[in-house]
């Protein structure tokens, strides 16, 4: 399975849970305009450090232990919104 892993500026973690959830919706619009198949996984830090994320249910166990840095280290482009 694709994933599109999408890494928000720091601002997001400032939103509440409805306006990420908004967030995420668009960007899987976005990325299904763009031609990316797969599920879209917004991933960030929040204030203390600790690494958050939106994703599918089948994704979390993957999220749940996967490090900031190894992810944000495989990003390969961009999504223009």
């Amino acid at each position: 399975m694709r994933v599109v892993a999408v890494f928000p500026p720091s601002s997001f973690d400032l939103k509440t849970a409805a306006e990420r959830q908004r967030v995420h919706t668009a960007l899987q619009n976005c990325a299904a305009r763009a031609g990316l198949a797969g599920d879209v996984v917004v991933v960030w830090r929040d204030r203390y450090g600790t690494t958050k994320f939106i994703a599918p249910p089948q994704q979390h166990p993957f999220f749940q232990i996967a490090k900031y840095e190894q992810l944000y280290a495989q990003v390969n482009g961009a999504i223009d919104c």
